[in-house]
């Protein structure tokens, strides 16, 4: 049974533009033996490390010349789906891997499961997890079992053209009533664009957006690897979808997919005049070549359903996990711990890659909450809207196959913006397929 449920998730897939960025390419072959950095002292235990942070080299060298008995071997072997392909690779031959790896936390289940990953309760875990929120934690735990350390995450919050809603006379929705209604003003007095965009391949967005109506779409608890909860087609991710469904067929949003060249272009030309967005989403949008530098950008909480009970979500986020081919792992696992453990290393984080901390002395200090940003007119955005949506997040539980789920999360939603199918149709459907799915790879069905 077990064999059938790895080869299930032998190969994951994630959406790649789901950070910030990518370093500078690097040769990947083998487990980081080939450096792009500088090894300050050679005498000392070398760790390997995959990583595709921005500006991840000036962190790594701030590593290496703080400590004299272990040294980081820097490689980036490719962002998201690439460096997962060749995780999967070096997994099946039983060399190759890293002895660090970076993962986003929708992915841990899927490598853990293959006994890919390290359990780092082993290796002191516990003596950092006051540092990080209850939310974060969540996302790199299983039960008692610690996959990875946090590094940065997604909270969300709504980004939006000041000037375009001030042309048309509409306020910034703090509602999802009220994101109708101005999505429905926009159209009536004739702007070109529309209020924003509903991305069928939008993927873990898409699920925050259900998660906010109270989807709790899987149960999972890698103690016991072959049982799974699915529950998909709930009331909430009915609510939610049969709510922009509404504003698809009105023509209040567009149904572009995410992330391609034609979405970046009109995420800067007016043509959405709203981007709920992850905290990263801030330095993606200020890093598209042809950013409009007249447009007014602003910054304010996603829209709630009830604002007297604000639900906070999240969107991506991701770990340093201890690959099960580590050859030292109380050095690695020490690595993973403190690679972004100092604040000289979050601000390069901050300011250089435009992460989310989740490590709380730099979360919670007066820098980064008071941190002014010049892209949206020198907005504190982190006291404002997304240090707030951070410290209400609660985590998730993402499945052992989540990339197989959020595939056929698209193609349902796919089919319903194309007309052929109702919302509920729709998340019945995914249901049905989900756990059809589930019950032939070898899981037993909660």
């Amino acid at each position: 049974m077990k064999r059938k449920i790895l080869a299930a998730t032998g190969v994951i897939a994630v959406a790649a533009a789901a950070l910030t960025g990518c370093a500078a390419g690097a040769d990947a072959s083998g487990g980081g033996d080939s450096c792009t950095n500088k090894i300050v002292n050679a005498d000392a235990t070398q760790v390997s490390v995959w990583a595709w942070y921005p500006a991840f080299e000036q962190v790594v060298d701030l590593f290496n010349e703080s400590h004299d008995d272990v040294q980081i071997c820097w490689t980036n072997a490719g962002q998201g789906n690439d460096e997962y392909t060749k995780f999967s690779t070096a997994i099946e031959a039983g060399s190759g891997a890293p002895d660090v790896i970076m993962l986003e936390a929708e992915v841990l289940s899927s490598f853990s499961i293959r006994d890919a990953l390290v359990d780092l309760s082993e290796y002191g875990a516990g003596d950092v997890k006051d540092d990080y929120t209850e939310g974060a934690w969540k996302d790199v735990s299983s039960g008692d079992a610690v996959y990875a350390i946090p590094v940065d995450g997604g909270p969300m919050g709504m980004l939006y053209r000041q000037d375009i809603l001030d042309q048309y006379g509409i306020a910034a929705p703090t509602t999802w009533d009220e994101f109708a209604a101005a999505a429905q003003a926009l159209k009536d007095a004739g702007a070109p664009g529309v209020l924003a965009d509903f991305p069928t391949n939008g993927r873990a967005y898409n699920q925050a957006l259900f998660a906010q109506a109270g989807s709790v779409p899987f149960e999972y608890d890698n103690s016991k690897p072959t049982e799974i909860g699915i529950e998909v087609n709930d009331e909430g991710s009915k609510k939610v979808l049969n709510y922009w469904n509404d504003l698809v067929s009105k023509g209040l949003v567009a149904t572009d997919d995410a992330f391609t060249a034609d979405y970046n272009t009109k995420l800067v030309d007016g043509s959405y005049a709203i981007y709920v967005a992850a905290a990263w989403g801030p330095g993606y949008l200020q890093g598209l070549a042809d950013a409009d530098e007249t447009a007014v950008w602003r910054v304010a909480p996603v829209p709630q359903w009830d604002l007297a009970n604000p639900v906070q979500i999240n969107w991506g986020g991701s770990t340093f996990a201890v690959t099960s081919q580590a050859k030292d792992p109380e050095a690695a696992a020490l690595v993973a711990k403190e690679i972004f453990g100092t604040e000289e290393a979050w601000k390069i984080g901050i300011e250089e890659a435009a992460l989310f901390p989740l490590w709380k002395p730099i979360l919670e200090s007066d820098y980064f909450r008071d941190l002014e940003y010049p892209f949206f007119g020198g907005q504190q955005i982190n006291k404002d809207v997304f240090l707030p949506a951070a410290s209400g997040y609660t985590g998730f539980t993402f499945s052992p196959f989540q990339n197989y789920a959020y595939d056929q999360l698209t193609e349902q939603l796919f089919a319903m913006v194309q007309g052929e199918k109702e919302p509920d149709a729709a998340l019945d459907d995914l249901q049905a397929s989900l756990e059809k799915y589930a019950t032939e790879q070898g899981f037993t069905l909660k």
